[in-house]
């Protein structure tokens, strides 16, 4: 907390600072031109939102020494005006409506040009769904229902939040309220019938595309997945083929390295002792049975 002797703001024209005194007499200018000065003028958002957080902690003193009154309710609320503009500089807006609040203590007592100011911001920034329940109070609370900007702000719940949203049933209710009977008229409220239609619509069509979109997609994919399928039949049908061709390759072959094995050793047998003559009558046989099986065989390899 300041002290009790005096509040220093930087940023004041020319000193470089202003003096607030703890007198009982409220400061009515210099913590918002000095705010504004830093904003618009140095382009130093820090400077400017700590001056605003000092204004609205000298406006909080004056407001336990005095009733508050018109000129403290305006500049609480220039001061955070200013306060919000320097938070998005700095990109700190997530941070604003929290900011707001500890500056109203409650959402219903936040001003409407406040509360709009905050929906542009989350709007802008495609984050409605951090206003929505903020509105949604600050809009049924009675004593918010005689504020001038009442209406601009039920006007951007319902066009800004609600509509985009999808929330097209809770739009619908809100004109049939209290709320909306004291917002709108009864043209507004028709024309405001007409736009939810007409979204409902929209989200009809873009529900159908969608379906459509997913029902291409899935049949796409099906018949890629056939084709795949069916390539991969193929190959290994052909690799089937293949591999018992070369089964049956392998087993001749292996048939004629057994034979060709048991010839030779025949022959030594034979070539070793030719005198016994039943060997002679099995070396014709044997020699007739190896022309008959492997002759066509080593002809076709010796052409090659």
């Amino acid at each position: 907390m300041r002290s009790s002797s005096s509040v220093s703001l930087a940023g004041g024209r020319g000193s470089g600072s202003v003096r607030l005194s703890s007198s009982p007499a409220c400061p009515v200018t210099a913590p918002v031109d000095a705010a504004l000065e830093y904003l618009m003028v140095k382009k130093d958002f820090q400077a400017a939102l700590d001056t605003c957080e000092k204004g609205l902690e000298s406006l909080a003193t004056c407001a336990e020494q005095e009733d508050s009154s018109f000129k403290y309710v305006e500049l609480k609320a220039a001061l955070t005006i200013v306060g919000i503009q320097a938070l998005a500089e700095l990109n700190q807006w997530c941070g604003v409506l929290q900011w707001v609040l500890q500056q109203y203590g409650e959402t219903e007592k936040i001003p409407a040009k406040i509360i709009q100011m905050c929906i542009l911001l989350y709007v802008k920034v495609d984050e409605r769904a951090v206003m929505k329940d903020a509105v949604c109070d600050w809009l049924h609370c009675s004593g918010n229902m005689s504020q001038s900007g009442f209406s601009s702000v039920a006007e951007l719940y319902f066009l800004h939040i609600l509509v985009p949203m999808g929330h097209t049933a809770e739009a619908l209710e809100m004109l049939e309220t209290d709320v909306g009977r004291v917002a709108f008229t009864e043209e507004q409220r028709q024309a405001a019938r007409s736009l939810v239609d007409i979204q409902n619509e929209k989200n009809a069509t873009s529900s159908t595309t969608n379906l459509e979109s997913v029902a291409v997609t899935t049949t796409t994919c099906a018949s890629k997945q056939d084709k795949l399928t069916q390539r991969l039949t193929s190959i290994m049908r052909l690799l089937y083929r293949g591999l018992s061709v070369a089964s049956v390759r392998i087993r001749s072959i292996s048939l004629r390295r057994i034979f060709l094995a048991l010839m030779l050793l025949y022959l030594l047998l034979i070539r070793v002792d030719p005198a016994f003559p039943w060997l002679l009558r099995l070396h014709g046989l044997l020699q007739q049975t190896w022309n008959t099986m492997f002759g066509p065989y080593y002809r076709a390899n010796s052409r090659r």
